[in-house]
């Protein structure tokens, strides 16, 4: 008998629920033994937090693909998030609700209404951001409940960081059967779709109506889970919020590459290379040596396994997972400064960066990102550093799908901006910076302090039916929400996401084909 029908099977053995004092709480039984999860206030929701999807990955375990859970004895709690895995504080807009940093992280969160209106629901799969060296599950602006109330049954889990979750030795590479070394964190999340194949049943989501989704490095991830031939089959259907493996703004490398850069790393910065030594290193000590500035970036690489070539490549032969992908990006994913660095905005200075940049490819940038006057300058340098930075590689992903693809695909721009806080500087500029549209998703408007008005309240509304509806049915589209076309050769339309929403040609196309062609 296979995990999940043994899970199910057991799962109908508890009741419900059981009331203790006045907090409601909820038993259910799962293959590896019997959690007990909460109600929310309003009774709309139920959540269970901290399930292990894996073993913890220490000791003897550290640098090696997810092992399975263990089972337990007696009720175990779940209802507290479980800790982050191990990194430094890198982005100041993250914001932790769990216990701290520690090896022990492999674990995954469940949202669900409390009273399905089906008996399947649709699940959705959340993988966070934060350049595969931060982020987690307990942030607030990720906090499901909400999303759930419209249908959907809403997994987070935490996945291995940094050098804890893409180190790269050829020592870990003989002691693997597959003769492949780094991409941990990319199995973590394999080990966390699998879990949700085999157990997600027995909390009432369809096995086989899984949609991934995430943002920055979360949408990176999806973009390779897509590529990856050990991921087909664990999900039906793939939303990408700002990036993907395409372009170079995170670049997979090869495992000769990232072989040569973790042996001098080891050498260097640990002491040794040998891997006894190393997995006996505290992890604080490995965390402190990996966060030093200068150092190597951490990163997925093309293994031979998981990844047996780049992702682009891999899409390009049509060998990806088909299935049906949302897709987009924020109207101010980067910063001007990113072009003209301290230098003031005006047409001058645009075009030195440009010709910094682009060398004689400068006039063909003024005719595409125009730059007549400083406001002009100032906007173009915005959208310039935005597409260099996530737009062309979001660009790349959905052209290469509709190509080598038949699934449909639907793409987003996130054009609303966020109020300005009280005490912004009084030339602020309201803006839709990256990652900024988390939030709307979630519908948890509340997690950022921000004078929220009711167009904001509105556009999250909005969000979060059209990713429901996608996650349902594979199409955003649904009975009071503005027509979503999909993507395609006639017309390239995108749905601008905003106070008056809609659908418009791709107005900037040849910019991404320009930048398409001077890589």
């Amino acid at each position: 008998m296979k995990t999940g029908q043994c899970a199910l099977l057991l799962g109908i053995l508890l009741p419900p629920h059981v009331l203790r004092g006045q907090l409601r709480h909820v038993e259910q039984r799962t293959a590896n033994g019997v959690l007990e999860g909460v109600v929310s206030a309003d009774g709309k929701v139920r959540t269970f937090k901290g399930i292990p999807y894996a073993a913890p990955p220490v000791g003897a375990l550290r640098w090696k693909a997810p092992q399975p859970a263990a089972a337990w004895s007696g009720v175990r709690k779940a209802t507290e998030y479980p800790a982050r895995c191990m990194q430094a504080p890198i982005y100041s807009d993250m914001i932790f609700h769990d216990s701290g940093p520690s090896e022990d992280c492999l674990y995954l969160n469940l949202w669900m209404p409390a009273a399905p209106v089906q008996p399947r629901l649709p699940v959705m799969v959340w993988i966070y951001g934060g350049g595969f060296a931060a982020g987690a599950t307990s942030e607030p602006r990720q906090d499901a409940g909400n999303l759930s109330k419209k249908g959907v049954l809403v997994v987070t889990m935490n996945y291995r960081l940094g050098i804890f979750g893409f180190f790269s030795l050829p020592a870990l590479a003989k002691e693997s059967s597959h003769n492949a070394t780094g991409n941990y964190g990319l199995l973590d999340q394999m080990a966390a779709l699998k879990w949700v194949k085999d157990n997600i049943a027995v909390f009432g989501g369809d096995p086989g109506n899984v949609t991934i989704f995430g943002e920055s490095a979360g949408s990176f991830s999806v973009s390779v889970l897509m590529a990856s031939p050990l991921a087909q089959g664990l999900f039906r259907r793939a939303i990408g919020e700002s990036g993907a493996f395409f372009g170079d703004t995170l670049r997979a490398q090869s495992r000769a590459e990232t072989e040569k850069a973790g042996v001098e790393f080891a050498k260097s910065s640990l002491g040794t290379d040998a891997m006894e030594a190393l997995r006996a290193k505290p992890a604080a000590e490995v965390l402190q040596a990996a966060s030093k500035p200068g150092g190597p970036r951490f990163v997925p690489n093309i293994d031979g396994y998981f990844l047996p070539e780049s992702v682009e490549a891999i899409f390009a032969a049509g060998k990806q997972s088909d299935v049906p992908l949302l897709a987009g990006w924020n109207a101010d994913e980067g910063s001007y400064r990113m072009i003209l660095g301290k230098e003031t905005p005006t047409p001058e200075t645009f075009l030195a960066g440009a010709r910094k940049l682009y060398g004689e490819h400068a006039e063909t940038i003024l005719k595409l990102y125009p730059a007549a006057t400083a406001a002009q300058a100032k906007r173009s340098a915005q959208d310039l550093a935005g597409d260099r930075f996530i737009g062309y590689a979001t660009w790349k992903w959905m052209e290469q799908q509709l190509k080598t693809g038949k699934a449909p695909v639907f793409r987003y721009r996130f054009d609303q901006t966020l109020p300005l806080a009280a005490d912004a500087a009084p030339d602020a500029e309201p803006t839709a910076p990256h990652a900024s549209e988390i939030e709307f998703v979630f519908q948890v408007l509340s997690s950022k302090n921000l004078p929220w008005r009711a167009e904001d309240r509105r556009v999250s509304d909005l969000m979060g039916s059209y990713w429901s509806n996608f996650a349902k049915t594979g199409n955003p589209n649904g009975e009071g929400l503005p027509r979503w076309p999909a993507y395609s050769q006639d017309g390239y339309e995108v749905m601008h996401l905003t106070a008056s929403p809609g659908a418009a040609p791709d107005e900037h196309r040849a910019r991404y084909q320009f930048l398409d062609g001077v890589r």
